[in-house]
């Protein structure tokens, strides 16, 4: 039996992750850097893959505790052995699993932080001054009625085409007057578009149409050359629009996500449809917008 952990099957899970569970590059990233920790922590030790115990992990999860890590990042470490370990136990290459009943260490759950109906509005209805009515403040427009009125999260956003084509990640069918995207773990759902993103939609692709600039293809939201818009140029306008609107708080992206939530629940309390519009694997991750909802009634009761 080797002392020494086989450097290939990480290759080969990271594989696994990319082509079978399609998870994002941003996490296959995460996989492969935590996976790297326990690669030297089995070197250290001196230990093959098949050789780690239960309290081997116990203690190399304590000790990244000790060096600084939050509560949630040792959770996402552990989460990513376990599915390292479990992937090899359906190999047969290990015969008991190191990582099942190793637990994370408890992290207080802040509530996601939402936006004011009022805000909300006053951020939608914000219209800028007529020397800054270039074509990007179009586009900030729109950007920000599709991100507060169908909940999309800033990668749905901005891997939206102009239309449907086999290639696309996400398209409009404004005569349907829907959003097709495609979110977390490939799975796609449609959102409804509202009357107001419409209108913010049609005035957008006009200006597109009229601001003579070379454009990347389909996309539907464009930099200042034409390529694609960036999340980070994204998160920019809208901080600008927000200040702009006189909201004096940081207001980043997913802010109008959950806001979009915590209003559609505060209005109707239809926790599933909310999860459908949201694209939530389990109900569980969609009941923390409950916990705002009472906030919400809480401050009416006061």
């Amino acid at each position: 039996m080797s002392a020494a952990p086989d450097d290939s099957l990480i290759a080969r899970y990271l594989d696994h992750v990319r082509v079978e569970k399609r998870l994002s590059a941003r996490t296959q990233a995460l996989y492969a850097r935590h996976l790297q920790v326990l690669r030297e922590q089995c070197q250290q030790a001196g230990l093959a893959w098949d050789q780690v115990r239960e309290a081997h992990v116990r203690r190399w999860a304590a000790e990244l505790r000790a060096r600084g890590l939050h509560p949630r990042s040792v959770a996402l470490a552990l989460s990513c052995w376990r599915g390292f370990y479990t992937w090899q136990g359906r190999q047969g290459l290990i015969r008991q699993h190191p990582v099942q009943g190793v637990r994370a260490p408890k992290a207080a759950k802040p509530l996601p932080k939402a936006l004011a109906v009022e805000e909300a509005l006053r951020l939608a209805g914000h219209a800028p001054d007529a020397a800054a009515s270039d074509w990007q403040a179009v586009q900030d427009r729109c950007m920000v009625e599709l991100l507060y009125g169908s909940g999309l999260r800033i990668a749905e956003l901005l891997g939206l085409d102009r239309r449907y084509h086999p290639q696309a990640r996400g398209w409009i069918d404004r005569a349907a007057a829907e959003v097709h995207v495609c979110g977390k773990g490939g799975k796609w759902r449609a959102v409804p578009l509202g009357s107001a993103a419409a209108q913010a939609l049609d005035e957008w692709l006009t200006a597109r149409a009229q601001m003579g600039l070379p454009v990347d293809g389909e996309a539907l939201f464009l930099g200042a050359r034409g390529q694609r818009l960036t999340p980070q140029v994204a998160r920019r306008r809208l901080q600008t629009w927000a200040l702009a609107a006189g909201l004096p708080n940081r207001v980043h992206p997913h802010m109008l996500r959950h806001s979009f939530a915590t209003h559609i629940l505060q209005s109707s309390a239809d926790l599933r449809a909310v999860q459908e519009l949201l694209g939530h694997a389990h109900i569980g991750t969609t009941q923390v917008y409950t916990r705002l909802d009472f906030q919400h009634l809480s401050r009416v009761y006061e």
